[in-house]
């Protein structure tokens, strides 16, 4: 998965702090005491952790389909 490495708007370093917050969060910490605690005070910053999205999961269906389909045609022309 991408992360932002650092945040779009003030560019301050956010990667280091991505693990953590997922952990914390999965965990049953709250969001917003999370984003306190590893420092994300601005609206920007807080923005790029809370809305990051594995996005690879909804990926990952149409590569193997196009993978299946060059099979497919594969065979028919042999």
């Amino acid at each position: 998965m991408l992360i932002p490495v650092r945040c779009f708007t003030c560019g301050k370093l956010l990667a280091d702090k991505y693990d953590d917050f997922q952990n914390r969060i999965k965990v049953g910490e709250e969001p917003g005491k999370v984003l306190d605690s590893l420092g994300a005070e601005r609206y920007c910053c807080r923005r790029m952790l809370l809305t990051t999205v594995e996005t690879i999961q909804q990926v990952i269906p149409f590569y193997e389909a196009i993978q299946r389909r060059n099979l497919e045609v594969q065979s028919e022309l042999e």
